[in-house]
């Protein structure tokens, strides 16, 4: 049986459906799962949090989002294991929510910036990248994916293998102009402490076809997939 994924809708949400088909082509059964919702199926093994304007970016990305019922949903299926995956907006409503640390700010550049990048993965032994074997190749499109965290945090984050993508180059090696908007420490994405709960700001779910220009958002998902079925195959023993 596939492992079932709920994909949240915001309104606001634009990259829903890449998302369904990203996962659908990678193994998984997915659904939409509307933000007034207040509880998730049972079956659900991953929520997706996509990407997108949600409420239109008001007050700050992501922060009305944040307030919505189905992030209560989300937040007791995160503290019981489950697997979260935030892209981009998706990212911004998990800060919001206090499920990963930090903040994203307006770009350092004041520019909405959309082009591809390249991300060097700092922790392949989590869920969501444990297929990854180099440099991954995806395109971002934000204008607030400007990370930023305290030095104490960061410290901290450091230590607990919580940095999951930072910006490089073509080689895996960062070199000056890799970062679109100056995040702290170049950084993509992180994980929380617990390592099931993911946020990034590009997109994996726009590069999931050689027609795209990348197929490294794959890695990810099938990362996720390995991951589910190895966990499905334990419960069985």
């Amino acid at each position: 049986m596939k492992p079932r994924a709920a994909i949240l809708l915001f309104p606001g949400s634009n990259c829903e459906r890449d998302a369904f088909y990203g996962l659908e082509q990678t193994g998984f059964d997915p659904c939409f799962l509307w933000h007034k919702e207040s509880r998730l199926d049972p079956e659900i093994r991953l929520v997706i949090v996509p990407g997108g304007f949600s409420f239109g970016d008001y007050l700050r990305c992501g922060s009305i989002a944040s307030h919505s019922p189905v992030m209560s949903a989300v937040r007791k299926f995160a503290d019981n294991g489950g697997l979260v995956l935030g892209i981009c907006n998706g990212f911004q409503i998990l800060t919001e929510s206090g499920l990963l640390p930090g903040a994203l700010l307006i770009n350092r550049t004041l520019n909405f910036r959309c082009h591809d990048v390249f991300l060097r993965c700092d922790n392949t032994s989590t869920p969501f990248t444990s297929a990854i074997g180099g440099p991954l190749k995806m395109p971002i499109a934000h204008y607030e994916g400007n990370y930023q965290v305290s030095g104490e945090e960061l410290a901290d984050m450091e230590r607990n293998s919580q940095i999951a993508f930072r910006y490089c180059g073509p080689d895996g090696v960062y070199a000056e102009g890799c970062n679109p908007n100056g995040s702290t420490a170049d950084i993509a994405g992180i994980f929380n402490k617990q390592k099931n709960v993911l946020g990034m700001m590009p997109h994996p779910e726009r590069a999931v076809e050689n027609l795209l220009g990348s197929t490294a958002g794959r890695e990810i998902f099938a990362s996720l997939l390995s991951s589910l079925e190895q966990s499905a195959a334990g419960g069985m023993n």
